[in-house]
Parts: structure tokens; sequence; C-alpha cells
């Protein structure tokens, strides 16, 4: 499997320790940066690392900033992207199973490494439950088209 990531500024010590599990944990990723500590706008990496999504370059994606807020945002303004901002594992769970979520956000100082690698390890591995969910995950996907028409 193939997972897109960026980050900004805030995310970046994160996303270096999740790129290092996800390549020791056999996923192949494609790095969108940011690549250092110094301050850049985030806008301009995760919309990458979600178009990379959005056009089957990439099977999942992940996006790391300070909260997790402003990625997850940049992420759900990219058609077909399901972006959620997720800090414990039920949620990460939930929104694989009702959601299908393709891509996930974290807050770099709201979860620590080890929760953020047990909150990724559980997105990664379940699969959407499908059945009632469906006609609701085409639902989002219809408002989504409707709104940018």
């Amino acid at each position: 499997m193939k997972i897109s990531i960026a980050c900004d500024h805030g995310g970046f010590l994160l996303k270096e320790t999740v790129k290092k599990w996800l390549t020791d944990n056999n996923y192949e990723v494609l790095d969108f940066g940011c690549d250092s500590l110094d301050s850049i706008d985030y806008p301009d990496y995760g919309v990458k690392a979600a178009r990379a999504v959005k056009n089957h370059e990439c099977d999942k994606g992940i996006v790391i900033c300070t909260t997790g807020i402003g990625m997850s945002i940049v992420a759900n303004k990219v058609r077909g992207i399901r972006c959620a901002l997720v800090s414990d594992l039920v949620s990460a769970e939930m929104t694989r199973l009702h959601n299908d979520t393709n891509m996930l956000a974290l807050g770099a100082k709201i979860v620590s490494e080890e929760l953020a690698l047990n909150i990724i390890k559980v997105w990664l591995e379940t699969e959407f439950e499908g059945g009632r969910h469906i006609r609701r995950v085409e639902k989002i996907s219809k408002i989504e088209v409707e709104e940018n028409e």
C-alpha cells in the first residue's frame, strides 16, 4: 500500500517518526514535505498529499500539523477526499468502518508519538464496513459535487 504524507513545521518531527514506522512496516511512502522545522504554509503541502490520493497515485494519505485542524481542512477541500482528524483509537477505527476515510490528520501537539503510531496502525488495518454506510458515504460525495458546481 502506498501512503502520501505531508506536514508543516509543527508536524515535521512526528512526520519523520511516522514515515520511518510506515517504511519499517512495508508501506511505500510518498513524502510531500515539509523537510525541516522552518516555518512554512501548511496548505502548500497538505494539498499535494491529498491530490496524490485523489489522483490514485497513493492509496491513502496522512497529514500532520500542530493540531491537525489546518491540515484536515486543506485535505477535505480536495474533491474525493474524506480526511478525519483523529486523536483516539476508537475514532481511528470508526472513521474507517463507517466513513471509509482515505486520509488521516494528526496533531503533533495533541497525540504522543506512541498514540499516533497506534492510531495509524488501527486506521490502516481497519476495512470499510460497507452496508448501510455505503449510501451515507455516497450522500457525502453527492454534497461535495453539488457544492462545487
